[in-house]
């Protein structure tokens, strides 16, 4: 199941500074009032080019709110919660304080990568039969729009984790733009508008949602403004308070009531499953800290999130097999695809059949990174024929050359709609950071009165063992955290950051970052032009998802000459990236197309 987003159009709210905010300049953009005259919006643009800091992602807004707190001294750390915390208000149905993500950090005084694991976690109550129901699993609609789905937040803590090591504001400050966003509205665009028709049906059965997102019973109409007063005050509350307002506070109180006696209508005939989750729950959870995934590339240190994420280690494996097949750089367009997708095909199976939550699971993140393992899988990529999935996974424990264990393990579906940044600072210092609450509109449920929705990232644990009789390393347990795909992704060249990339898009965002990332290393594509190029997603599955421009070409035919099955998806990801150029100059990239096209700021752009 591919869940899609059609193109992304928003009227931007302006300040009377619109050309200056055009340049690049960061001052967080006003709403316009209702029945106000209608102001020429700003343009956005996928790529700024200049000095002094940048900022990429999905919406202007967030990104002026990260230039803001760049122009005033912070660093990429601080603008980049700054950041989070707008796409929370004009992203609502894609992250926010609800949910949780993985913060990837490059700290260019020590040129070391950090990073922090704010995936949401099971209640400890929690058992491998979480989703099921008279021994067979629920259906995935009914488990993601009930309080059994909702894992207890990370955002905040990751927020705080990451301004407490590494920035120079503290939290109320860095949330002041995110804050005014939210009080003064946004202007709603088609995308928002198609986004909340496409859940108002069971929007409409929480009276809490359908305040804040239908007004007067409908979407609201594209060009309206959109105010959310109850995130301005959880966002005041949490700068006055602190994230202890949501682990031990008046805001967890509320979340624990809303999941555990979720607010639906009792007129709808919906069946909302209580949750378990608890307030010792909140007050149990913590951030975890592991060590980046870390391989070498064409003398490149490329660096991922190591699990609960499954993107560090999936994207390692596959650039470790192409590294063993040869240089991409000098073979053809179709056999450069081949390779690609094939490795990605062995790195999904092998990251379905071992990668869990390594604080309850053995998780072997070292061997699936290391070339010896990649070298025994990489003798099953032939340039002239696929290979069949789903594919087997190997051993990366036993390695051996071409050698398959057991059955293989399909991989389930993951919600699409997450949301990334990429920022960086006039000191060097650069975040990349993916957060989200899972399906788009999460669980549908809103926490009354603070003006935000819980995450359904519960449901990206498997129901039952994807395998028959195979241990399946991501089935619920108390305080587990689900699987991620989530993979942003710092690269160091000579020791130095280099670039640094990520997406939104489910189990398609491993595929997205590693043909991004090809697209520029080995195809000498500009960044941006990389993040634009079109795209395939193998994910160890029957058939090949193309984007059209792919679906419509002449490589079609030819890689289906050599065993490729394909079938077509409109829109795959949309990524964002900053590179820092060799004149010292940062370079900001986003999407030219998907979703409408991205926001790249840069604090002192260029003179062209």
């Amino acid at each position: 199941m591919v869940r899609t987003r059609p193109p992304r159009r928003r009227q931007l709210p302006v300040l009377a500074v619109t050309a200056a905010l055009l340049a690049g300049v960061g001052v967080a953009p006003t709403a316009m009032a209702q029945g106000s005259a209608a102001v020429r919006p700003p343009v956005k643009s996928p790529l700024a080019i200049g000095s002094g800091g940048a900022v990429a992602s999905v919406d202007a807004d967030a990104s002026a709110a990260g230039l803001e707190v760049l122009r005033k001294g912070g660093n990429a750390v601080d603008a980049a919660v700054a950041t989070a915390a707008a796409l929370g208000v004009t992203e609502p149905y894609s992250g926010g304080i609800g949910g949780g993500g993985f913060f990837v950090y490059y700290n260019a005084r020590s040129h070391k990568v950090l990073t922090i694991d704010g995936r949401e976690r099971a209640p400890l109550s929690a058992g491998q039969d979480l989703f099921l129901a008279h021994g067979k699993p629920l259906a995935f609609d009914d488990a993601v729009t009930s309080g059994l789905s909702v894992g207890v937040p990370g955002t905040p803590a990751t927020w705080d984790t990451a301004l407490r090591s590494w920035g120079s504001r503290p939290l109320a400050k860095v949330l002041e733009p995110a804050e005014r966003l939210a009080r003064k509205g946004f202007t709603v665009d088609e995308t928002f508008r198609q986004q909340t028709a496409d859940n108002a049906k069971r929007f409409k059965d929480f009276p809490a949602t359908a305040r804040l997102f239908l007004p007067g019973g409908k979407p609201p109409a594209v060009g309206s403004t959109l105010k959310n007063p109850d995130l301005a005050r959880t966002y005041q509350l949490l700068g006055r308070k602190g994230i202890g307002a949501v682990y031990g506070g008046e805001i967890g109180r509320d979340l624990v009531k809303t999941v555990r006696k979720p607010p639906v209508d009792p007129r709808s005939g919906r069946n909302a499953r209580p949750g378990g989750l608890t307030e010792r729950d909140l007050r149990a959870y913590t951030v975890k800290r592991p060590a980046p995934t870390h391989t070498g590339y064409r003398g490149l240190d490329v660096y991922g999130m190591a699990p609960s994420s499954s993107g560090g280690t999936a994207v390692a494996e596959a650039l470790n097999i192409l590294q063993k097949r040869g240089d991409l750089s000098k073979v053809d367009q179709v056999t450069y695809l081949q390779r690609y997708l094939e490795a990605s095909r062995i790195a999904f199976a092998d990251r379905n059949r071992w990668i869990g939550d390594p604080a309850q699971e053995k998780v072997p993140t070292a061997a699936l990174t290391s070339q010896r393992f990649a070298d025994s899988r990489a003798c099953l990529v032939n340039d002239h024929k696929a290979l069949t999935s789903p594919l087997a996974p190997g051993d990366p424990y036993h390695p051996a050359a071409c050698r398959q264990l057991g059955r293989a393990a399909p991989t389930p579906y993951e919600g699409q709609q997450t949301t990334h940044m990429t920022v960086a600072d006039k000191w060097g210092n650069v975040v990349a950071y993916t957060f989200t609450i899972e399906q788009t509109g999460g669980s549908g449920i809103a926490v009354p009165g603070r003006g935000f929705l819980l995450n359904n990232e519960l449901t990206d644990f498997s129901f039952v063992p994807v395998t028959p009789g195979v241990h399946d390393p991501n089935l619920p347990g108390p305080g587990k955290r689900p699987r991620s795909s989530i993979s942003p992704t710092i690269v160091l060249k000579h020791g130095k950051f280099d670039f640094a990339i990520g997406s939104p898009g489910g189990a398609t965002i491993i595929t997205t970052v590693l043909q991004t990332f090809l697209n520029h290393v080995d195809r000498g594509m500009p960044l941006v032009d990389a993040i634009a190029a079109p795209r395939a997603s193998q994910r160890n599955t029957a058939a090949t998802e193309l984007e059209p421009a792919l679906w419509n070409s002449r490589l079609r035919g030819q890689l289906e000459a050599r065993g490729q099955v394909f079938k077509p998806n409109p829109e795959i990801g949309a990524a964002t990236g900053v590179q820092r150029l060799p004149d010292g100059r940062w370079l900001a990239a986003a999407e030219k197309v998907r979703r409408g096209g991205g926001s790249a700021m840069v604090v002192s752009p260029a003179r062209r």
